[in-house]
């Protein structure tokens, strides 16, 4: 089986929270098991200071914003690094302490579509992309729609999995052109979401799979009280959703 995760934090690279551990272990887990696992981040400007990459070469083209932005394919040995020093070389992974990064739309529309053209560029073919809140969300709506015909992608499966449902990548609707999707998505069936764009809502739409962090909390959220205005979607996606307790390694967090 192989097997992408996608996240825009893990450990030992770049971490503001626990959707760092989770990616992080996991990407190490499945590896230990046998399955061929690769982990895909942005190539934050820490991660250039503190690791030694492998550079692929291999570069990429993708047009958003109505214009090219050119990045390049960095490795340390079963991670995939996406280097774009006009959307990621700064400090920072979301924002710095003036607030979040005005043009975070389009930072994570292009790790996005990046995903996707990493798989092409580099001839891995996953059967499941594991995708990790909003920051990796548009990775579904992307393969329904502008990837709907590439036959590359027809045995891969999506699997986005919600650490917290309170980040949902809400932006301006101004921000659409950043995605390069089209105004037909701007829809309150689509990625409208009270008049702003939902980059969550897209993952929850049209991943094959959801999951959270536990049994109860995939519960909750399909409750009002809970459910951050997305309970209704996620309640009629439930039998799609489940609940897998996030596990602990033992070897970072033994109290020996």
């Amino acid at each position: 089986m192989r097997v992408l995760i996608a996240s825009s934090e893990a450990i030992p690279y770049c971490k503001t929270g626990g959707l760092a551990d989770v990616a992080g272990v996991l990407f190490k887990e499945l590896n230990v098991m046998n399955i061929d696992a690769r982990l895909i981040l942005p190539l934050y400007s820490n991660i250039s200071r503190d690791f030694e990459l492998t550079d692929t070469g291999i570069e990429l083209r993708i047009f958003l914003n109505r214009r090219y932005y050119s990045g390049r394919i960095y490795t340390h040995n079963k991670a995939i690094f996406i280097g774009c020093d006009e959307l990621y070389g700064r400090e920072g992974l979301y924002g710095d302490k003036t607030g979040d990064f005005a043009d975070n739309a389009l930072r994570f529309s292009y790790f996005c579509k990046a995903v996707i053209e990493v798989c092409k560029a580099i001839d891995f073919r996953p059967d499941i992309i594991h995708l990790n809140d909003w920051q990796t969300s548009l990775v579904p709506l992307y393969l329904r729609t502008e990837y709907s015909g590439d036959d590359f992608f027809r045995d891969t499966l999506t699997l986005l999995t919600i650490h917290n449902l309170g980040y949902q990548g809400l932006f301006s609707p101004e921000d659409l052109s950043a995605t390069g999707l089209g105004r037909e998505v701007f829809n309150p069936e689509g990625i409208e979401f009270y008049g702003k764009v939902n980059f969550l809502k897209a993952g929850i739409l049209y991943a094959d799979i959801l999951s959270t962090v536990s049994r109860k909390y995939a519960e909750e959220i399909t409750t009002p009280e809970y459910g951050f205005g997305l309970d209704g979607i996620l309640k009629k996606r439930s039998a799609d959703l489940f609940g897998i307790l996030n596990g602990i390694d033992y070897r970072e967090w033994s109290p020996e």
